[in-house]
């Protein structure tokens, strides 16, 4: 007897509102599907062109999530052997709807990744697939809209003159954009080269909401109206090429609707199971979700239930689109803090141009890591970039006490007590006035923080300015919705030593550099310069800077030669570490 079939519930069907896009190649500005604009090195140095383009344009965080969705519950995921055309896959496919788009990538083998202009073609390509049979290993039948294509002819006869082109969007190696970035004639174009080379392509950000679409198929089977919704760094609009995929399950819809029923004399509700607390429900939630993606969802391995931590989670890796993925329930907090970066991602473009050059050299220098411990998180030092840019003269972002004057009855949101109110649309908060260029905030926040009195005070981005700090911990920031929180509680003194001192190095670094160079210049200078190991700190040896290269030696000499400023040249001796 035959297996009996597993299916999927069937999409829900939702009005479509997400356009067809088209990415450029690098070096050009185009806008992603987190409706941000894209910035390339050929962009001027204060970025006015992509401000006004920005300011032509600003979506609301909550309309780039359902455009992302609905675009992808209409795509599918095809894996096929190497050798075949793309033109006969497309064609193939074709036959079942039209093609919004599609995109041909190398991960765990060759995959497609193909939108339909209408959902009724993936029933349609659902219906002609068929479940692959093998009795040496068996497996779950399972319908979903990841399929395998295979050639009925031989391989030979499926190719022709057009072989199939597989884009990557590896992360470019320090090394190799430290060599790009000599070539740029500026340190802003610098960092908007930087910018470009790091931040998420338009496709990598539609693989990202259909794994989530993916995900969300299998929650269905349990909560049929549930929405698997991508937050964190993957629609914040600070997202690196290669960053980890947050998934939030979104269980609030279910059972709600848009408009009021009459039921009659009585009221109807649900019979449902109770739990002790909120935090049960949803260790409980996803401990199922989790063992039904172990069990039955093609692709997803290494599937760990990590249901003790501060907010439980469920953590996966999706071989077809090759992301780790951390799923999470009840987390609404996040959601929220998500939607806040965006907005201030969207109101200056050169918030994200300096973030991302911020953040790369923070991970070269280990500032930064991967693994969890005493380092500054990245979330952290976004907050004290855009505190410090709160603190510029005039301020280039707004405090959150602002945005929440902006807001209106539709903006409030108290979430377990937390305050998470703040206007959700850009385009009622008014522009800045300070016109200073990327290059000069670069150097300004190195000197800023160089200088930051950490021993007593801490971070706000709520009010925008500096207070006592309420606990002895090294570096306190407090979290801007969850007020009692220190979100950098996790950090030393050693590695707050090391932030400090590398920012003064910095800071000396910047202010040596001729802003002169040709493009023909291939000696490290300006940012490139700073993505090179500078100094060798450790906790015997503060206080000593020791060159971790003859290169460094000799690129240090070079500048200091080549300075036009050595009336206002710092004395080295000033900048002695504590």
């Amino acid at each position: 007897m035959a297996a009996p079939m597993l299916c999927l519930p069937p999409l829900l069907r939702c009005r479509p509102q997400f356009p067809a896009m088209r990415g450029p190649g690098r070096g050009q500005a185009w806008r992603s599907s987190t409706g941000v604009v894209m910035q390339g090195q050929s962009q001027a140095a204060g970025g006015e062109e992509a401000d006004s383009e920005v300011s032509a344009r600003k979506k609301m965080f909550t309309e780039v999530q359902a455009e992302g969705l609905e675009q992808a519950q209409k795509t599918v995921l095809i894996s096929y052997p190497t050798g075949i055309s793309k033109r006969s896959i497309l064609q193939y496919l074709s036959r079942h709807g039209n093609i919004n788009s599609h995109f041909f990538y190398e991960g765990h083998g060759p995959h497609a990744m193909v939108e339909f202009s209408e959902r009724e073609s993936i029933y349609s390509l659902q219906d002609v697939a068929q479940i692959a049979c093998c009795s040496s290993v068996p497996g779950i039948p399972l319908k979903s809209r990841l399929f395998t294509l295979t050639p009925r002819q031989s391989l030979s006869q499926a190719l022709d003159e057009t072989s199939v082109h597989n884009y990557q969007h590896p992360t470019i190696p320090v090394e190799d954009l430290v060599q790009k970035l000599c070539c740029a004639d500026s340190i802003s174009n610098q960092m908007y080269s930087l910018l470009n080379e790091y931040q998420l392509t338009e496709e990598n950000i539609k693989l990202r909401f259909l794994a989530c679409s993916l995900i969300q198929d299998i929650a269905r089977a349990y909560f049929p109206e549930c929405v698997v919704k991508p937050f964190g760094s993957s629609v914040n609009s600070f997202g690196k090429l290669g960053c980890d995929l947050d998934m939030f399950l979104d269980l609030d819809e279910i059972g709600r609707s848009s408009t009021p029923k009459k039921t009659g004399a009585f009221q109807v509700e649900y019979h449902i199971k109770r739990m002790p607390s909120l935090r049960t429900a949803t260790q409980k939630i996803l401990s199922v979700i989790g063992d039904c993606i172990a069990n039955f969802s093609p692709g997803c391995t290494h599937v760990q239930k990590i249901l003790d931590a501060r907010c439980p989670l469920m953590r996966f890796f999706h071989q077809p689109t090759g992301f780790q993925c951390d799923l999470t329930a009840n987390n609404r907090v996040a959601l929220r803090s998500s939607e806040l970066l965006y907005v201030y991602g969207n109101l200056d473009s050169r918030v994200r141009a300096l973030v991302f050059t911020i953040r790369c050299w923070a991970r070269t220098h280990g500032i930064t890591s991967s693994t969890s411990g005493p380092w500054i998180t990245n979330f952290s030092l976004t907050m004290m970039i855009l505190f410090f840019l709160q603190n510029r003269k005039p301020p280039i972002l707004p405090t959150l006490a602002e945005l929440k004057n902006l807001a209106d009855a539709e903006d409030e949101h108290v979430i377990r007590g937390h305050d998470c109110t703040f206007v959700s649309n850009p385009n009622k908060i008014n522009q800045t006035e300070n016109t200073e260029t990327v290059d000069v905030l670069l150097n300004e926040f190195f000197e800023y923080f160089g200088n930051f009195d950490f021993s007593s005070k801490s971070i706000n981005i709520r009010e925008g300015k500096e207070h006592n700090k309420p606990e002895p911990s090294p570096l306190y920031i407090q979290n801007p919705f969850e007020q009692a929180r220190n979100i950098s509680a996790n950090v030393n003194q050693n590695q707050l030593d090391r932030f400090v001192a590398l920012t003064r190095e910095c800071a000396w670094l910047l202010q040596q550099v001729d802003q002169d160079h040709g493009r023909d210049n291939k000696q490290p200078w300006g940012l490139a310069a700073l993505l090179l190991p500078l100094i060798k700190i450790t906790k015997k040896s503060v206080g000593t800077r020791s060159l971790a290269s003859s290169r460094i030696k000799v690129l240090l000499n070079s500048l200091r030669a080549n300075s036009t400023n050595k009336k206002g040249e710092r004395a080295f001796s000033s900048w002695s570490l504590k």
